[in-house]
């Protein structure tokens, strides 16, 4: 490997052993521009659409409003108001790492184009954040505005005593050491930067003996801390970095990663973009002091999160609590996969390659751009996702409160990410190492490659990811000998991505083939997955690269317990999805047997420059009049790509469908519940109520996709549901499927429940013909003498210091 290579010929600090850097270096993003295609229109409506909409968002959201204040609070305690301080206006204490996300999104886009108005406002964002720095460098709004007793919950009453919690104190200011070096480096400005290294320099004074050792509860500031270093060559930022992820361990909380020292971790756990930030900074630290074991522990990490625990669409952090990685092979289809924990784990599998060369990290990075990253902004650019699943009923509000797409968040983490990630995004195209040139992604392009010397100009011309058609134009400044090492990526050698996860269920051969200047280049695709050509370069000539794109059905490794029996569509790198809106309004009930064709087709609609694939021969299934499943055969259905989802009307979504008739779900009938107008005692924000009615059941959907209502964050109280009709019903039957996410969460199955129903203005309790039994896994059936009412009550004793949820719960 490479990178054991490369260990024996550092030269190493007395210090900390401080090394040169990655033996791969990147080409910067400055010098690749798009020029056509999925990822220069990406890019383009990120600069025109994204970027204005996100400064104007730290404005009407307030969060820009939290510098003034705290900067407000500081002149008018010096001035002699002694007491005075302000509540924080805004909800969350890391809001202002939105503001440096958005410095930092907007940096990248300075260098990729310069605007001098762009450049202004910056600085005059800066000035602000600036003017809400304590003259020590403390840099945290929340506790400046509110200086004498906590401002929030998670605050603590001295400053970092909470940061292993929640109070994101080192969190904020490693998004802050990004966008400053971002800053710096577009600009040439110091207004930033200065801004840094004096709240760096109290992160030296306060922890730098090593005495104080306080795990942040949210990594990002040894990322932060190490760009930090590479700027300005002080290696106290990178023993710092170092330090931060070495106290890690003491407090058994996997949620942080904090259960474990960091080398002594073998799996992902905890809150997915935690731990992907943290991976990230163990391998800045592995490569830059040339400790081999941060890396050794990732790359175990590393496997355990590609053979166990990606979805399909390189989405990671499957449960919706804690944001987490879940048990191995737990990858239901209605999962969380935050956008930010794509984009981390972009940034994780970037540096895994820069390490060792090794294009199997690559294969895993463009998996997760073109599906759980790029599906993250909508194609207009001002709408988002906060978690990104594989299947959607249509209607619940499963986006932080929000039926589809949402134009900003409470918790506005995202959107800033995947802004800055676009913005950038040229800079993962090429890499280099000595005289060898790694070609990583393929994209309409220009860029100017450095090697042996000189400049090499490296143009593509290609549609990928719509085509496998791509000329590569090699244009040296003169003639030299040098290597080009093509990515050839897994899905063209028969794997999805590089694990057993996933695999083909057809037999369809790909036969890649690579010319030099129309002559067979006589190159292999070697054990790190490269095609080398090494020869003579001259300018003007070409490598043909041609991948067949092919659709293509996926089937799940057979530990995944939801994919079982289902199959999903991919051609080349992109996943597809059915959405409702082609197929006659509903996805759930479809079954694509072997037999069905599966044909690309182009449309001169919404998607006039995308191919969708058209499947032939597939059926949908029924219930009968009596309540079978019933199989009919379908007409044409149509699929989209994933990340082009939810660009339009909401309707259902799934990316998984049955095999067999047995593992459809047909459109259930109405029932008297699902008619039924729905009340509660306590929902917190953004908790829908339709999973109480939406007649889903977890016998009747996938496991793990069904969705649920609960009570959260009440513990121990007494909590009600209320069913109201129309008119009169007569009922005599009820049955609930009880909620208890054990070991995920603060859920369980209640202390004791009961049935009453509205009499005039009276709830009466009715009377029982059965046990209110509490039982998990299945419903629970009480019959209970006839009653005519208007309403009905689902009355819940929560158990002492745990709350408790239903996933459905019918009436008859």
């Amino acid at each position: 490997m490479l990178w054991v290579l490369v260990l024996g010929c550092l030269v190493l600090s007395a210090a900390i052993g401080v090394a040169s850097d990655y033996p791969i270096s990147p080409v910067p993003f400055t010098e690749v521009r798009f020029t056509g295609g999925v990822l220069y229109e990406r890019q383009m409506t990120n600069l025109q659409v994204t970027l204005p909409f996100a400064l104007k968002q730290l404005e009407t959201s307030g969060r820009l409003r939290n510098f003034d204040l705290a900067a407000d609070v500081m002149r008018r305690r010096r001035a002699g108001e002694t007491n005075y301080q302000v509540k924080p206006p805004t909800e969350y204490p890391f809001d202002d790492s939105d503001v440096y996300k958005v410095i930092e999104g907007a940096s990248y886009c300075l260098s990729l184009q310069y605007d001098p108005r762009l450049a202004q406002t910056l600085e005059e964002i800066i000035a602000r954040v600036a003017a809400a720095q304590e003259p020590d460098g403390y840099l945290y709004t929340f506790r400046t505005m509110h200086p004498d007793s906590p401002g929030h919950p998670w605050i603590g009453h001295e400053r970092w005593e909470k940061d292993p919690e929640l109070s994101h104190e080192l969190y904020n200011l490693g998004h802050l050491f990004e966008a400053g070096v971002a800053h710096y480096q577009a600009t040439g400005s110091r207004s930033l930067l200065d801004v840094c290294i004096k709240a760096a320099e109290l992160l030296w004074r306060d922890f730098g003996d090593g005495k104080r050792k306080i795990a942040p509860g949210h990594q990002v500031v040894e990322m932060g801390l190490v760009k930090l270093y590479r700027v300005t060559h002080d290696d106290r930022w990178l023993r710092l970095a170092k330090f931060f992820l070495d106290v890690r361990g003491y407090r058994n909380n996997p949620y942080s990663q904090d259960h474990k020292p960091v080398l002594e971790q073998t799996e992902a756990v905890g809150h997915a973009v935690r731990a992907n930030y943290m991976y990230c900074g163990m391998a800045d630290v592995a490569a830059l002091t040339g400790d081999a074991r941060y890396f050794d522990a990732i790359t175990r990490i590393w496997q355990n999160v590609v053979s166990c625990k990606l979805h399909l669409t390189g989405g990671c952090g499957a449960r919706a609590a804690g944001e987490a990685y879940g048990d191995n092979y737990e990858l239901p289809h209605r999962c969380y996969n935050e956008t930010c924990a794509a984009v981390a784990f972009l940034f994780w599998n970037h540096r895994m390659f820069l390490m060792t060369g090794d294009a199997k990290y690559m294969d895993a990075f463009e998996r997760t751009l073109y599906n759980g990253a790029l599906s993250g902004v909508s194609l207009s650019g001002d709408r988002f996702f906060y978690p990104n699943p594989l299947e959607y009923d249509g209607k619940s509000r499963f986006n932080h409160g929000h039926a589809g797409r949402a134009p900003w968040f409470g918790c506005a983490c995202c959107p800033p990410n995947i802004m800055r990630l676009l913005a950038s995004l040229g800079g993962y195209m090429y890499a280099v190492a000595s005289n060898r040139v790694y070609v990583n992604l393929f994209a309409q392009s220009e860029a100017n490659v450095p090697v042996l010397g000189q400049k090499v100009k490296l143009i593509q011309r290609t549609d990928y990811p719509w085509s496998g058609d791509i000329a590569l134009l090699v244009y040296p400044e003169r003639t030299a000998e040098f290597t080009l090492s093509i990515r050839v990526p897994c899905w063209v050698e028969g794997k999805p991505l590089p694990s057993d996860l996933y695999y083909y269920g057809d037999r369809v051969r790909t036969n890649w083939k690579v010319t030099v200047n129309g002559a067979h280049c006589g190159a292999v695709r070697s054990n790190d997955g490269y095609l080398s050509i090494t020869r003579r370069w001259e300018p003007g000539d070409i490598i043909w690269i041609y991948f067949p794109m092919v659709p293509r059905r996926v089937l799940g490794n057979p530990h995944i317990v939801a994919t079982r029996r289902q199959v999903a569509l991919v051609r080349g790198p992109v996943v597809y999805a059915f959405e409702g809106l082609d197929n006659d309004g509903y996805v759930f009930d479809i079954v694509l047997p072997d037999s069905a064709r599966i044909s690309t087709e182009y449309r001169p609609d919404f998607f006039a420059k995308v191919p969708l694939l058209k499947v032939q021969g597939a059926f949908r299934t029924v219930y009968d009049d009596a309540g079978n499943k019933k199989l009919v055969r379908s007409g044409e259905l149509i699929a989209i790509p994933y990340a082009w989802w939810a660009n339009r009307d909401r309707s259902p979504m799934a990316v998984w469908v049955a095999e067999y008739p047995i593992f459809a779900r047909p459109k259930l009938r109405p029932t008297l519940a699902n008619k039924a107008k729905v009340s509660v005692s306590f929902a917190r924000g953004g908790m829908s109520l339709e999973p109480i009615n939406d007649k889903e059941t977890p016998e009747n959907a996938p496991i793990g996709s069904v969705a649920n209502f609960d009570f959260w964050p009440r513990k121990g109280t007494k909590e009600w549901i209320i069913y109201e009709f129309t008119q009169p019903v007569t009922l005599r039957k009820t049955r609930v499927w009880w909620f208890d996410d054990t070991g995920i969460g603060e859920c369980r199955l209640p202390a004791w429940w009961q049935i009453l129903y509205k009499e005039g203005e009276q709830w009466k309790p009715v009377e029982p013909l059965d046990p209110y039994r509490i039982e998990k896994d299945h419903g629970v059936e009480v019959r209970f003498k006839p009653v005519t009412t208007t309403a009905i009550r689902l009355e819940i004793q929560l158990l002492e210091g745990y709350s408790a949820g239903v996933y459905e719960w019918q009436v008859e």
